[in-house]
């Protein structure tokens, strides 16, 4: 297996660590990541009027994700405690398709990468829009969470091709 394939968060001994990123450089970091959630048309005409009863769907939801990619390190095991230096939900909306796109875009100035604060601001910011849109939609469905891109570190940028 090649250095860039082996996996980082187990020791010699095959148990489970933390990565010590104490010596590697402090870089730009940024990931990008996505997903969607799909509702009824009746659901996705209030999302998209502001007319849930529950209120803003979207303005909740963005500040729930952002939220969210600061709290990464309390959800997720073996993730570092970050100070982020900025963290974006951005929506657009799939007529076609009835559902509502969102992107996460979470930066830092950092020894280690943000990609699973992007994917956790993408995971949180769909639950909660379907936990103010379930009393119209119990039905909805979250789908397509990914990492689309992210730059930094040693090693160097992605950016999804296709599937």
């Amino acid at each position: 297996m090649s250095q860039a394939q082996e996996l980082t968060h187990f020791d010699d001994a095959g148990n489970a660590c933390m990565v010590n990123v104490g010596l590697k450089d402090e870089t730009e970091r940024i990931a990008v990541a996505e997903g969607r959630i799909r509702m009824t048309s009746t659901a996705y005409a209030m999302v998209q009027a502001g007319t849930m009863k529950k209120g803003d769907v979207l303005g909740v939801a963005r500040i729930a994700g952002i939220m969210a990619a600061k709290k990464v390190d309390a959800l997720i095991p073996l993730c570092h405690p970050l100070a982020i230096t900025r963290a974006d939900i951005a929506f657009t909306f799939d007529d076609d398709e009835n559902a509502v796109k969102i992107e996460a875009t979470v930066g830092i100035i950092g020894r280690t990468g943000v990609e699973m604060e992007a994917l956790t601001a993408v995971s949180v910011t769909a639950l909660t829009i379907y936990d103010m849109c379930k009393a119209v939609d119990k039905g909805m469905e979250i789908s397509d969470i990914r990492l689309k891109k992210k730059s930094g570190g040693k090693s160097g940028d992605y950016n999804r091709q296709g599937r």
